[in-house]
């Protein structure tokens, strides 16, 4: 009898334990999974808004900000655009610096650059900037091509009241409304040299949103006759218009002659600018033509800062652009002086962040369109799937060179603080740290595992024969 109950006794015991041994391991994959999804919540921006949505074209955006329920803040927002074919973003400007990337299509943009109207066309690949409060349009020149812009928003300390995307328009009318209807309309006709009745037709005729079509629609005559010409036809008519040179109200079946650069040059009251235009602006830089400020067999990248070009000097921000081969990786490394924003151009692939407690915050797989960001001091790094190449485009927070320190590989801090301090702290001796921190013969963009391994066994054989 005894012996039975000493039996059952240790049954329970150890089926006791083995239910805690299982409640143990659900716990910690609970707590896993838990703090993966939260890494997603937070480092992944996939809630994109339409803020502008019309039949030639949208914005979309991505918010930056503080994420509710953590001490993290995101200072940007990411903003896509894209404009069908002959189409223009009307007249605005905004409360924060904007940086554009081509990412397809050609574009024309137009903005006001030290008093002055600057036009500059821009092509796949090419990166422009346009200083906050700077009123400018934007315009697809490609008759059967859509274009798509990936843009920067800075949230500023000036912008945090309003919304994420606040533009001032100055052109409008019904829909979107421009800045001037806010005003009297005698003083605003006073201050025009206008009749009011002209200024009611003025501030009304536009109806079809903040992108519209250049061809097609009454509304949008006012547009297209004029960007529809040439040049030096442009720049003719708008001296004509400036000196108040033609009838003070046009025939009925003529387009209105009230225009951008009418409205611009007419609020600016300089008709000097007209024969400067394009002088003094900078000129965009294309991040393809440029060679990589790094490549070996596994992938290349890119950086421009402002001593690449002096206009992200002004907007604070740098860009970037890395193209992974399959199953590549950039080795683990940290931004000591930017945060990372990043979004996925082409290819499949992973991103691992790392808490400051050595705990893994986020392992997302990550495909074309998608939107990440890494906070500053954050360790982290970008894997390639291996059915194919792996690229991302992106923007950090610094227009200074960026210094990655990386903590592995030939170039990183594991071979920079290797000694006998740095093999306490791991608790090993310096023999085997220095074995360790030598196995990895490459820097900045590692091979994939099979590719080392491969590698490892081709120098074996060659020791061997």
């Amino acid at each position: 009898m005894g012996k039975r109950r000493t039996l059952l006794l240790l049954v329970l015991i150890l089926f006791s334990t083995l239910l805690a041994s299982v409640d143990g391991r659900r716990e910690r994959e609970d707590e896993e999974s838990e703090r993966k999804t939260q890494g997603e919540k937070w480092f992944l921006l996939r809630h994109l808004h339409d803020v502008v949505k019309t039949d030639a074209g949208t914005l979309r955006l991505v918010k930056g900000g503080y994420r509710r329920g953590s001490f993290l803040h995101s200072p940007m927002h990411i903003g896509f655009v894209s404009m069908e074919p002959n189409s223009l973003f009307i007249p605005q400007y905004l409360d924060s610096n904007l940086v554009l990337f081509v990412h397809h299509g050609e574009a024309r943009v137009g903005h006001i650059y030290k008093d002055e109207l600057a036009e500059r066309k821009l092509k796949r690949g090419d990166v422009y900037t346009i200083p906050a409060g700077s009123a400018f349009y934007l315009e697809n020149i490609v008759e059967n091509q859509r274009l798509h812009i990936i843009c920067s928003i800075d949230i500023t300390s000036e912008s945090m009241g309003w919304n994420a995307y606040q533009p001032f328009f100055i052109g409008g009318g019904i829909y979107p409304a421009s800045i001037l209807a806010g005003f009297d309309h005698t003083t605003l006709s006073t201050a025009l040299n206008v009749s009011i009745t002209e200024l009611s037709t003025f501030l009304t005729r536009q109806t079809s949103g903040p992108i519209v079509h250049l061809s097609g629609s009454q509304n949008t005559s006012i547009w297209s006759s004029f960007l529809a010409q040439e040049h030096r036809q442009r720049l003719a008519h708008l001296k004509r218009i400036v000196n108040f040179e033609e009838e003070a109200s046009p025939k009925e079946e003529e387009p209105i002659t009230w225009s951008l650069r009418k409205f611009l040059f007419t609020l600016l009251n300089r008709e000097d600018v007209i024969e400067r235009v394009n002088h003094k602006a900078p000129s965009t830089y294309n991040l393809y033509n440029k060679k990589p400020n790094f490549k070996n067999d596994y992938g290349w990248s890119k950086k421009v800062d402002e001593s690449d070009y002096s206009p992200l000097k002004q907007s604070g921000n740098g860009v970037y652009l890395v193209n992974l081969s399959p199953g590549s990786m950039v080795a683990p490394h940290v931004n000591p002086t930017a945060i990372e924003y990043g979004i996925v151009l082409k290819g499949t692939g992973r991103i691992q962040i790392v808490y400051p407690n050595g705990t893994l915050a986020m392992n997302a797989r990550v495909r074309e369109g998608d939107i990440f960001w890494v906070p500053r001091y954050f360790p982290f790094c970008q894997i390639a799937s291996t059915n194919g190449p792996f690229e991302f485009f992106g923007f950090t927070t610094s227009a200074r060179r960026n210094h990655q320190q990386f903590l592995v590989g030939k170039n990183s801090l594991m071979q920079s603080l290797r000694g006998p301090e740095f093999a306490a702290a791991f608790g090993i001796g310096e023999k085997r740290l220095k074995r360790i921190a030598n196995a990895q013969r490459e820097q900045v963009i590692l091979p994939s595992s099979s590719a080392t391994h491969q590698e490892k066994f081709d120098r074996m054989t060659r020791d061997f024969d």
